[in-house]
């Protein structure tokens, strides 16, 4: 009878498992919510794609951001402004940035509306209430929010947790960095209710110099389900405060000084002391699910993110014109310029809803849903303080309300028909329409901005299964719109919308001991937005559209199981980035205007020819684990001039992680011991950086890198009682 209660409380909430399809799991950590089904892709599906059960993110989660957990998945790049995971961080997916990978929390669009970025520094140990996280590459299924231009990544945490729990989960380590994580949850109460909650705090004084993190967060989520219904809130925080160390150390520093950092240093004497960045953002996000019978099952949604920050900075000699004000004259002696502290300000809401109805009977599933959002941003900047303080007004607003809207709406429908024991047909068509209306930039304050863009996202594919091997290909197709900072280039130089046609094949094996697989993928762009050298009215580096660009790759995977104490894991991905026509421009201040350069089948900037990743994991004792892990990058180009002055180095790291857990002990269910050993041959790399170029006495190119941690490490202890 419980079994039953179980299985009817499991399906009001629209939750499908691995162990109703297989038979052979009942673990929760398997289960969807409706909402997280309704754009992954499926086991069948013919996309690329990569799950991490919550074993998978627990086992790398000692304080780092989410992207070092992924690290290890295919054609994945990392990167860290403080050096060593903590604060800001990036991610790449086969060479495309955070701006062009839609990321979702629960089925909701977590991308920032204006620069497409993904901040996670915004939602410090976010992977501490992950139950799964599903990283598809290339355009994948049709998803909410941005678009898809290189990937996806969906994070949930709605998963059921049946017991109660309560978890302490602490780690220290290098450059005095700490996560404090406590992490509760009720089980299901009275046949109906459930609660889950987290506390984080994370802080680290950055390998690079005052580059320190002070992290918090807070995740709150309660449930009430019946035999057909339930409704879930989640209320989750998070608010940070990272010294800046976004400008990177210039080259000539490399050899001799790699942690040093320019932010701050416009402060007479010492570093100013607060040149940080501060932000709050809380997500508040409702779910109704609905079982309407054993085929039909329906889901809808509705969310508030609020975010509101600044960034402060000390600013030497800055001319008083340049903020709106006169010449101050007094005694006869006129001040034109003055040292200031000067804080610029987002304050913004992001709401809107998702909704998704499925249909699942024997051969055939479908699936219509979509979403709607709204992003009602406001720019501003202060003067907090000038050296000339009478000069300056007391709290003054040198720009403001500078308001920007962005309207998304989506709908898509995707349908799954099994043709007969081994073939798969699967098809997702997806309408996007955006509305994008800005008025006025700081630096260009009349430049007004609307545009309406519509895209028609059409894919198609076909798997075929047979005796463990599994063989698909796929069409996909996208469009995406520019980010706010493209619009700035001026009225001349409006951008245009970009588009992506995407080919996929893949075959796969998998038994009980091993898999191996191979993806071979084709992207061709048209209209990509690229850095192409020069800066615009006023002053910010121009990306413009470039007709023809793509991606060609083959991404390897397998795992081994050789013994009871041994297992292996390793991926490969080896691509060929290119531009078919580039052209440079540099800015020329000795003879005014910009020189060019053309170029042909260049290399597309931050996207290595091979990335690699592997790992030894030995069992020598029962609950006891040794990892050794690897990373290869080759060189990557900074702009795509493919010119190795401009480039990053390639290099090869490798980890080691330790784990073990004791088993109950009185009244401690588990306790685990985790330490990780990062960078154990002190590699000296660099993972990010970028280059400018211009003429004055002659051509000067500057490069800026923000350099890695040598060896560091993390001790973690994990309490569940």
């Amino acid at each position: 009878m419980k079994k039953l209660l179980l299985s009817g409380m499991l399906c009001a909430m629209g939750i499908t498992t691995i162990a109703q399809e297989t038979k052979k799991f009942n673990d929760t950590s398997f289960m969807q919510p409706v909402e997280v089904a309704a754009i992954r892709a499926g086991e069948k599906a013919p996309f690329a794609k990569t799950n991490l059960a919550r074993k998978d993110i627990e086992k790398n989660n000692v304080g780092q951001d989410l992207p070092f957990l992924l690290n290890q998945t295919p054609s994945v790049v990392i990167n860290s402004d403080a050096g060593n995971g903590v604060g800001y961080t990036g991610i790449r997916i086969r060479g495309t940035d955070a701006s062009r990978i839609n990321v979702t929390l629960n089925g909701i669009p977590y991308n920032d509306a204006e620069s497409q970025g993904t901040y996670f520094v915004d939602l410090p140990d976010i992977a501490s209430s992950a139950n799964s996280i599903q990283i598809q590459r290339g355009v994948g299924t049709s998803s909410n929010g941005a678009g898809s231009f290189g990937g996806n990544i969906n994070l949930s945490t709605n998963e059921v947790n049946e017991k109660f729990y309560t978890e302490l989960n602490n780690s220290y380590g290098s450059y005095n960095t700490w996560k404090n994580t406590l992490k509760f949850g009720s089980g299901i109460l009275g046949k109906h209710f459930t609660i889950d909650g987290r506390l984080s705090r994370i802080s680290s004084n950055g390998y690079i110099d005052r580059a320190a993190s002070n992290l918090k967060s807070f995740y709150f989520s309660t449930a009430w389900v019946d035999a057909k219904n339930s409704l879930r809130l989640n209320i989750f925080s998070g608010k940070e405060k990272t010294y800046q160390a976004w400008n990177g150390v210039a080259e000539a520093l490399l050899k001799t000084d790699r942690t040093y950092n320019i932010s701050g240093q416009e402060q007479p004497g010492k570093p100013y002391p607060n040149e940080t960045d501060n932000y709050t953002q809380t997500h508040y996000q409702l779910f109704y699910n609905h079982q309407f019978n054993q085929y039909w099952k329906a889901n809808a949604a509705v969310f508030l993110t609020k975010g509101k920050g600044y960034y402060e900075e000390y600013r030497a000699d800055q001319s008083l014109s340049n903020y709106g004000l006169p010449d101050y004259i007094a005694n006869g002696d006129t001040t034109s310029s003055t040292d200031m502290v000067r804080q610029e300000w987002l304050d913004n809401n992001f709401y809107g809803s998702i909704f998704s109805l499925q249909y699942k009977k024997e051969k055939t599933q479908f699936t219509f849903g979509g979403g709607w959002n709204q992003y009602d941003g406001k720019h501003f900047g202060n003067i907090t303080h000038a050296v000339v303080q009478a000069a300056v007004p007391q709290n003054y607003k040198w720009y403001g309300d500078l308001p920007a809207h962005k309207k998304d709406l989506s709908l898509y429908a995707k349908f799954a028909q099994q043709l007969n024991e081994h073939w798969q047909l699967f098809a997702d068509m997806q309408v996007r329409n955006v509305n994008y209306t800005i008025n006025g930039f700081r630096d260009n304050p009349t430049l007004k901005v609307k545009n309406n863009y519509t895209f028609f996202n059409p894919k198609a594919g076909i798997t075929y299964n047979n005796n463990n091997w599994q063989v698909y290909a796929s069409y996909a197709r996208a469009g995406k719109e520019p980010n706010r900072d493209d619009f700035e280039a001026g009225k001349t130089q409006q951008p245009k919308q970009e588009e992506l046609n995407d080919v996929e094949l893949g075959v796969e094996k998998k038994n009980k001991l091993f898999s191996v697989g191979a993806n071979l993928y084709y992207m061709q762009y048209h209209n990509q937005l690229v850095l192409i050298g020069n800066i615009n009215d006023v002053g910010s580096y121009t990306r413009t559209n470039i007709a023809s660009s793509y991606r060609a790759g083959i991404e390897l995977q397998g795992t081994a199981v050789i013994s009871n104490f041994l297992n292996l894991a390793a991926n490969l991905t080896i691509s060929k980035n290119k531009i078919s026509h580039f052209t440079e421009l540099i800015d020329d201040y000795d003879n005014g205007g910009t020189v060019t350069n053309k170029y042909n089948q260049t290399n597309i900037s931050f996207s290595p020819a091979v990335i690699a990743g592997g790992s030894i994991n030995f069992i020598p004792v029962k609950h006891g684990e040794i990892s050794l892990l690897s990373k290869y990058v080759s060189r990557q180009y900074m702009d795509n001039t493919s010119q190795q002055s401009r480039s990053l180095n390639p290099y090869y790291v490798q980890d080691v992680r330790l784990t073990y857990t004791l088993s109950s002990i009185d009244f401690l269910k588990t306790t685990t011991f985790i330490l990780q050993l990062n960078n154990v041959f002190n590699k000296k790399y660099e993972a990010n950086g970028y280059t400018f170029s211009y003429y004055s006495g002659g051509l000067t190119t500057e490069n800026y890198y923000f350099p890695m941690a040598p060896f560091n490490c993390m001790l973690g202890v994990n309490i569940r009682l």
